[in-house]
């Protein structure tokens, strides 16, 4: 298929997914914004953010006079600052262009590395910025004069991959850095898994992933291939592919033309060598034997072994079809405790009959703010109970009479800090000093007021400290250096914990006192996966391996494992490079910082009205085309609108504009309409008319432990003024009228697990209300829900629906119809309509399969369903509408990127169908709805 003919399939779809990354009005109005402004971009920060924010521009402007390497258009970018999100993240955007940076480290090195969060986010997300400055040529640019920065956007993704976007990133951000996941052995855990598994995926399933299988991302499968182009064919190979491509040369397939143009091998061909070049260079693939490999599906993640005893271990247990729970494991059987609260990290420790970990909940109304509270978990009833509320504490552990917990504050615009905690109250017994800024991990109790925590310095580098609580002193036990370490675990006076150490992710341990440095080694801690989460008994050690299958337990007796002395200098060794030797030739401290300029207060009616792009929508009968606004800060969205309905062939204008930096939400809008018509009395009228409208609505955000929670309640004001036309003009009049559309919105769910079609558990309600207020007597009530239940099995749901609506008898007004009338049924708006439905998902397979780079199926699932309609017409007549039948889903990506779900439904009618068609026997296309609404 070429291009062109991509093109007009998913205009349309691609333009409905832009902009979507932001929180729309997600701070609080009480934040005050400041703004430092250099040539490369405008970093807009939070009060108190004032050395980060300066070195965040320190960095962006160094790389954009520096940094050539994807090419040398420039055009200044905004960035925000977010800091009361726990979430450690950023993101680039076009549609507006802008930047936002999560700065809340993560408390994880092994994910993201060990450097400053801001320093990598910065570097990693203006490679971004500096990728849409020059991707913005040739046919490109035409889409983005004709339909604005949503047009460049809709271009770039169909062109280039994503897997290009953000290896390249993750390439910057290791050559110019003295890290980045380019050195960390943990990143390559995925395909080392594979290969070691002996599974080759076809590219396909490499670019789309599975339900059933463990993929790794596009962020590992892009680096891999990224750095493989440069360190072939020089540091300009994708400047030159990527312009081409952008550019759209040779229109059909650029892309994969400006690979064969620039390398002189077919794409194909360049992949495989890429995944070749790492798998035979990495020589401890070589001595994987037949009998460590392991074939079959994703069976579980297990991780943080804690033992109850030298025969009992509790985990976090996690797989496809469930979510992660708290699992206890004693020989063979397994007894779940509990269900995991929404966590970001699944770290946990256990002592002496208790769970303690940090649990996620956001903020009722702000999206950019949100919490990590510390739970307790009782092992032997179950009991679970939070000690703090609206804190960002992370990885907390509990001393062995349960009495106190330490855990890491982490706040960006202050100093990481070790709080030890009441368990009872969660009152804070002391805050130790931190004066060395260091940012602390994992922190574990050792015995008399002392705590183990890996530790992170300015610079990036981390080492294990021993910090004494009771005299605030913090000793080393191991050199700082770049290589990443965390979990440490402790046992009598041996401090086990994992560390990076070369190409390798292994387990090491420091024997106190003396702080003898010894790395672990048995036949199982030798495998090409990292090793992860040590924990200890009397007689058996056990920790987390990473396979193709997922994080798997390995425990072995202590008797088996030998203790290797590891020289302080081999620990600290430079990190690894991969075979990558071009992330070496710019290695080095991105400078921080840049000569004193003064930041000034940023006001938060700046561009309010921001006009970007001209975005195209369809869902016949409604065709439009919108010039769309939105500030940076994203506190308003409007839109001017230009409509066409095929039905009645009418055309509109229309403004709408919507505030959402107040607590409720403020929306107004106007319309006017030509040609509408209808009919009166079997005879067809022609109108126009004026309608304006205006409304409040609050969204809440009410989630909390394992449930996702969210309710929505407004109302709206619409005045309506028609004009009739030719004979009806004097018989109708021009009468105006109004009414008040009411409504309430109310989800609530446990999470998803991969598999799972549907939350196994969740409820969702609409209520609405309209009742004209002049003009016209006119009132429609509508209340429908679903419920949706677990099936038979795990992958299964049962849901149930049911729906009542009942408006006036006087038809002086008719509202609009949302009613959801049994499926095959043409629908009429009666004066009280009852509606109950059953519905049955599972799924029927797992294709993992595609053809052409085109489409690819992950699921095929079908929904078994019967729906009963009673009706009660003005005249007291009475009717019932009954239809059962199946429905197929497929659930795709296209094109390797674009996920779309779609099907058909096949109707067979109980009742006769009073309003169209004939027969029975009634088949539909179900479209993606998923992608054609805002």
């Amino acid at each position: 298929m070429t291009v062109y003919e991509k093109l007009l399939v998913l205009a349309f779809l691609l333009f409905a997914l832009t902009g979507s990354a932001q929180q729309f009005g997600g701070n609080a109005p009480s934040v005050k914004w400041k703004q430092l402004n250099v040539p490369a971009a405008r970093v807009i920060y939070p009060l108190g953010l004032d050395s980060l924010a300066s070195q965040v521009a320190g960095i962006v402007q160094q790389l954009n006079e520096t940094d050539g390497s994807i090419g040398s258009r420039h055009r200044r970018v905004n960035f925000v600052l977010q800091k009361e999100t726990t979430i450690s993240n950023g993101y680039v955007g076009l549609g507006p262009f802008r930047s936002e940076l999560y700065l809340t480290p993560s408390s994880n090195s092994f994910d993201l590395g060990s450097l400053p969060a801001h320093k990598l986010l910065a570097i990693h997300e203006f490679r971004h910025v500096q990728q849409y400055n020059n991707f913005n040529v040739g046919l490109s640019r035409a889409f983005r004069i004709i339909f604005g920065e949503d047009g460049q956007a809709l271009a770039n993704s169909l062109v280039i991959p994503d897997w290009f976007f953000e290896g390249d990133a993750v390439y910057n951000e290791t050559r110019l850095s003295n890290q980045g996941r380019g050195r960390l052995p943990s990143f390559f855990n995925g395909y080392r898994s594979l290969w070691a598994s002996g599974k080759n995926y076809s590219w396909m399933k490499l670019r789309n992933g599975s339900m059933k299988d463990y993929v790794p991302n596009h962020y590992q499968l892009g680096y891999l291939l990224v750095a493989y182009g440069r360190e072939k064919y020089g540091m300009d190979i994708w400047k030159k592919v990527t312009a081409d491509a952008a550019a759209f040369k040779g229109l059909t397939y650029p892309f994969q033309k400006a690979v064969k143009k620039y390398t002189g091998k077919n794409y194909a061909l360049l992949r495989k060598e890429a995944l070749d070049f790492y798998r035979s260079s990495d020589s401890a693939l070589a001595q994987v034997s037949l009998s460590d490999r392991r074939s079959g599906h994703f069976i579980a993640d297990e991780e943080f072994p804690a033992y109850i005893n030298d025969s009992t271990l509790v985990t976090v247990s996690s797989s496809y079809k469930q979510l992660a729970a708290f699992v206890v494991h004693s020989g063979k059987q397994e007894k779940k405790l509990r269900f995991k609260d929404r966590s970001l990290e699944n770290h946990f420790s256990y002592r002496n009959g208790r769970i303690v970990y940090a649990s996620y909940r956001p903020h009722v109304r702000w999206g950019w703010k949100d919490y990590s509270e510390i739970q307790l978990l009782d092992v032997h009833n179950g009991e679970q109970r939070s000690i703090t509320t609206g804190s960002k504490y992370f990885s907390p552990d509990i001393n062995e009479d349960g009495s106190t917990i330490v855990a890491v504050l982490s706040e960006p615009e202050r100093n990481s800090a070790l709080h030890l905690l009441d368990a009872a109250s969660g009152s804070v017994l002391k805050a130790i000093p931190n004066p060395d800024n260091y940012f602390y991990t994992h922190p574990r109790f050792y015995n008399n007021g002392q705590i183990v925590s890996a530790v992170r310095n300015k610079a990036g580098q981390m080492s294990v400290a021993l910090i004494d609580a009771g005299k605030s002193t913090t000793e080393m036990l191991t050199p700082f250096s770049f290589n990443v370490i965390g979990f440490p675990f402790i046992q009598q006076d041996t401090i086990y914990f994992a560390a990076s150490n070369g190409r390798f992710d292994r387990l090491f341990a420091v024997v106190m006192p003396g702080k003898r440095l010894y790395r672990l080694t048995h036949t199982l801690l030798e495998r090409v996966t990292g090793n992860y989460q040590p924990a200890a008994s009397a007689g058996k050690l056990a920790w987390s391996h990473f396979t193709s299958r997922g994080y798997r337990i390995t425990e072995v007796d202590k008797a088996e494992i030998q203790w290797q002395p590891v020289p302080l200098e081999l620990f600290a060794a430079s990190t690894a490079d991969f075979n990558v030797s071009s992330i070496n030739s710019d290695a080095g401290d991105i400078r921080s910082s840049f000569k004193r300029i003064q930041s000034t207060a940023y006001a938060k009616s700046f561009r309010l009205l921001n006009f970007h792009s001209l975005r195209p929508f369809i869902s016949d009968p409604d065709y439009s085309f919108s010039l769309v606004s939105e500030n940076v800060l994203n506190t308003l969205q409007a839109e001017v609108s230009v409509n066409y309905n095929r039905n009645e062939n009418f055309k509109q204008l229309a403004v709408n504009a919507i505030y959402g930096a107040w607590f409720p939400f403020v929306s107004t809008g106007v319309s006017y309409t030509l040609d509408r018509r209808g009919l009166f009395r079997r005879q067809r009228i022609y109108w126009n008319e004026w309608e304006y409208r205006s409304g409040l609505n609050l969204p809440l955000n009410l989630s909390k432990g394992k449930t996702i929670t969210r309710m929505n309640t407004g109302a709206d004001f619409v005045y309506n003024r028609p004009s009739f036309r030719g004979s009806f003009k004097d018989s109708l009049g021009n009468r105006s009228f109004g009414y008040i559309n009411s409504y309430l919105t109310f989800s609530n769910q446990v999470q998803k697990a991969r598999q799972h079609i549907y939350p196994r558990w969740a409820q969702s309600l609409l209520i609405n209300y309209k009742k004209t207020v002049s003009g016209f007597d006119a009132h429609q009530f509508l209340v429908s829900g679903n419920f949706y239940l677990p099936g038979m099995r795990l992958t299964h749901n049962l849901v149930l629906n049911g729906a009542f609506q009942q408006k006036d008898t006087l038809n002086q007004y008719r509202f609009g119809n949302s009613f959801p009338f049994s499926r095959g049924y043409e629908s009429e708006n009666f004066h009280r309509m009852i509606k109950w439905g059953v519905n049955y998902h599972f799924p029927l397979c797992y294709p993992d399969a595609g053809f052409g780079n085109m489409v690819y199926f992950l699921r095929l699932r079908a929904n078994l369903f019967f729906d009963y309609t009673a009706v009660l017409d003005v005249s007291r007549s009475r009717g019932n509408f009954r239809s059962g039948g199946t429905e197929i889903f497929f659930d795709t990506k296209w094109w390797n990127q674009l996920p779309l779900s779609f099907g058909f439904r096949y109707s067979y009618l109980l009742d006769d169908d009073l309003f169209g068609g004939s027969g029975p026997h009634r088949f539909d296309l179900i479209l993606p709805v998923n992608l054609l609404q805002r």
